[in-house]
């Protein structure tokens, strides 16, 4: 194979496996009922002046599918992070008993599951997009590149062709267990 349409091919294929990273990222983010730390990942706490994570000023654990706890590494820091979660705007409602944060994740809505569905399947589009604009991109290369023969071109437009449809594919899966998991009660 010659070693343009290699390099095209990789990067293409790089490109759509980045696509597929950053979905299943932002499916982290779209809560499923079960509390987990990662709900927390956005929330920043004021320590001594600076904006920092909260997973870096305390152990967040989750002691059971519908509690969240965060122990800060020092008890002065309880307001602040009990500010910093109200402020992240999650609809959490921190409880502090004098040493530890408690949160109880309520159980969601079927309307609030449906608004969930609708946020993964957005974020599924996105990543669909991402993967197109890379075949374009890849074809759009081999189309410029001129050391390559119209046969080989073509060949290699069917593998770019063939790696976004296995893509394709892959972001349907990652959704599909994401609706399922959200829509399960």
């Amino acid at each position: 194979m010659d070693e343009d349409i290699k390099f095209i091919l990789d990067s293409t294929k790089e490109a759509m496996e980045n696509a597929i990273s950053h979905l299943e990222k932002q499916f982290i983010n779209i809560r499923a009922g079960k509390a987990s730390p990662a709900m927390l990942g956005s929330v920043m706490v004021d320590y001594y002046g600076s904006q920092t994570p909260l997973s870096q000023v305390a152990n967040v654990n989750t002691p059971d599918g519908r509690t969240i706890t965060v122990q800060p590494w020092e008890k002065g820091m309880l307001q602040e992070i009990e500010r910093g979660i109200a402020y992240a705007n999650l609809g959490f409602n921190p409880m502090n008993n004098g040493e530890t944060i408690i949160i109880n994740v309520p159980p969601l809505t079927e309307e609030r599951r449906k608004d969930l569905a609708k946020q993964a399947k957005a974020e599924a589009e996105d990543a669909k997009v991402s993967i197109r604009t890379a075949r374009k991109e890849a074809n759009n290369d081999l189309k410029k590149n001129d050391d390559i023969s119209e046969d080989l071109k073509k060949n290699a437009e069917i593998d770019v062709q063939t790696l976004t449809d296995k893509y394709v594919k892959r972001v349907d899966d990652v959704f599909d267990n994401k609706e399922q998991e959200i829509m399960t009660v």
